[in-house]
This record gives structure tokens, C-alpha cells and sequence, in this order.
């Protein structure tokens, strides 16, 4: 009896995983213009710096080909660098920083996670501050 349950269940599985692809298949995906937008909702853009500080950027996430976001909670920073069409979600950032900052005009090569191949570089601009907006 056990062993004619098993190919039903495996059966059954395998089936809620097709279903579960095809709508993942299905959904839109974001553009990095979206993701952006969705990052920084219910926030309020402050006046753009030159550098921020090492533990301001511990926390960051790559938004392809658009910009990358540091930091979280309270304040996030959002570098739109140059050559952001190299930015892609699967790239490892690797900066040669000097002191405890990240500054604009620093050089930053991208390295994709799988093959370690190079794919690109970019230099910083500006980081603008994101402020969650006070709530009344």
C-alpha cells in the first residue's frame, strides 16, 4: 500500500512545482526603474553626498542596470553609477577602498557570483539619502 503512494506523491509534487513555475513565468517582472521606486516608497530624498561611511553601506543590494542601494532601516543611500547597464543581480561588487568610506568617483569592478568572470565596472557617483517620511 505504501509503495503506490509514493509515485502519487512524488506525482502530486512534482505537478505543484510546474504550477508554481509557470506562474512565477507568468508574473511581470520589475524593471530596475520599478524596483527602485519600490525601494525607496514612503521615503523622502535628501540632499546628495559625496561619501558614505563603511558601516552606512554594510547592507547593499544591486538593482540591474539601474543603481545600487545601501544601507537600511531609517536611511538607505542610492548610487545611480556610471556604466549601470554592467549592474546586474548576480554580480559581485569589488572596490579597492581607501580609509572608511565609499566616495563618488571610486572604481568598482563587477564579477559574476557563478564563473568569477569579470563582467564590467563602473565609477560612484553622488549617494543620495532616502528618509522614511514622518508619520503623523
Amino acid at each position: 500500500m505504501k509503495a503506490s503512494k509514493v509515485p502519487l506523491i512524488a506525482l502530486v509534487m512534482l505537478s505543484a512545482l510546474a504550477i508554481s513555475a509557470s506562474a512565477d513565468a507568468a508574473r511581470p517582472r520589475l524593471t530596475g526603474e520599478q524596483q527602485l521606486a519600490k525601494a525607496i516608497a514612503g521615503r523622502v530624498a535628501g540632499e546628495p553626498v559625496d561619501c558614505i561611511s563603511l558601516s552606512a553601506s554594510r547592507d547593499q543590494r544591486i538593482i540591474a542596470r539601474t543603481a545600487i542601494v545601501y544601507g537600511s532601516g531609517s536611511t538607505i543611500y542610492v548610487n545611480r553609477p556610471t556604466n549601470a547597464r554592467d549592474l546586474d543581480r548576480g554580480d559581485i561588487l569589488v572596490s579597492n577602498v581607501v580609509g572608511n568610506q565609499y566616495c563618488r568617483l571610486d572604481i568598482i569592478r563587477t564579477v559574476d557570483q557563478a564563473t568569477r568572470a569579470p563582467t564590467g565596472f563602473l565609477s560612484l557617483r553622488k549617494f543620495v539619502p532616502y528618509r522614511r517620511a514622518a508619520t503623523r
